[in-house]
């Protein structure tokens, strides 16, 4: 039992859902990564972390479906300064390359930007690897999304042969967008090439894609099973339900999972401020249930992340309202699916 504070929501100094659990007694230990340096659209994804920690004092700690997450403690680290600073030379950096939609590149700078990538990258990873040894369940708060790559290869080398559920509108398959290695439009293209002990990668909610991409898709042997946004819209005109379609999916995945989550998979309504809004996607429900039909099947969620929530102008809280909810879904499912939960609500 955590030390929860029924009033510590309204304390400034309360923890992630005013929580006062301390990572080391926690079972869950969130990572905020407050870094978006190849961000090519909208900003401010760097305080996406804030803003959810912020908005998660908001959310009702009893969940219909998962119970009493907060029981098992969740804890969020401080926002690390080092990585903040790395951002903004980064950000500085490459906001003329990004101006020039990359026609304009700086081999120095591209080389600074890159080194700066690698420095979060290895910090997300030992910090990741840290907690992992610790018995923790481990989630990391973007940032954009390249920021994941060091958490999911932590996952993969203690859990080889997980599979990926990667929720986007975006595949995330370039290479090198707009010269940049690390690129947020890159992570997953980055994991397929760098991340071996992934066997495969199933992504929901696609609709925003190169053909060069979609070409990779095709050439992967099977390893990336894309299930495009407008392909599960026809189904389900067609007459398909979603629970139907999350049979689909999960059954696309291994044993073991990792979230990779986007915020701009869902439909931008929910998310109006993130980086890269594109009409379509999940709504708010259709996101719970596919955590909620790969519970479950029987498979165990082994780590996750949520990215790219940006607060809106003049610190609008919607978008990291919006987010706190989902990773408060995402911990909530994630401790469910552990081999010793009973895969049931504790109401219904």
């Amino acid at each position: 039992m955590t030390n929860f504070d029924p009033d510590s929501a309204a304390r400034p100094d309360s923890g992630i859902f005013g929580l006062s659990t301390p990572p080391e007694r926690a079972r869950v230990v969130l990572l905020p990564v407050p870094f978006e340096a190849t961000t090519s659209y909208g900003g401010g994804t760097a305080d996406g972390p804030r803003a959810i920690f912020e908005a998660s004092k908001q959310v009702d700690l009893f969940d219909l479906d998962t119970g009493r997450p907060y029981e098992q403690g969740i804890a969020m680290l401080p926002e690390p300064e080092e990585v903040r600073a790395w951002n903004d030379e980064a950000k500085r950096l490459a906001a003329p390359i990004i101006a020039s939609g990359g026609t304009q590149t700086d081999a120095r700078a591209l080389s600074r930007i890159e080194a700066l990538c690698q420095r979060m990258n290895q910090w997300v990873y030992h910090q990741t690897r840290h907690w992992l040894g610790q018995g923790k369940l481990v989630g990391l708060v973007g940032g954009d999304h390249s920021t994941p790559f060091g958490c999911i290869q932590a996952h993969a080398q203690r859990y080889p042969g997980l599979g990926i559920l990667h929720l986007d509108a975006h595949a995330d398959l370039r290479d090198a967008y707009e010269g940049f290695t690390w690129s947020h439009a890159s992570i997953m293209f980055n994991v397929m090439r760098g991340v071996p002990e992934v066997s495969r990668l199933v992504q929901v909610g696609i609709r925003d894609f190169g053909e060069g991409e979609y070409q990779y898709i095709q050439d992967s042997k099977g390893r990336i099973r894309t299930f495009f946004d407008a392909q599960l819209a026809r189904e389900r005109h067609a007459g398909a339900t979603w629970n139907q379609q999350v049979e689909a999916i999960v059954r696309e995945l291994p044993q073991q999972v990792y979230l990779s989550w986007d915020i701009d998979g869902l439909e931008p309504t929910l998310c109006p401020h993130t980086g890269t809004p594109v009409p379509g996607g999940l709504d708010f429900a259709q996101a719970v249930g596919l955590l909620e039909g790969l519970v479950r099947s029987g498979r165990q969620i082994v780590g996750f992340d949520l990215n790219e929530v940006s607060p809106g102008p003049e610190n609008s809280e919607w978008d990291g309202n919006v987010g706190a909810r989902l990773l408060y879904k995402q911990i909530g499912w994630s401790l469910m699916s552990q081999p010793a939960r009973q895969h049931r609500p504790l109401v219904g």
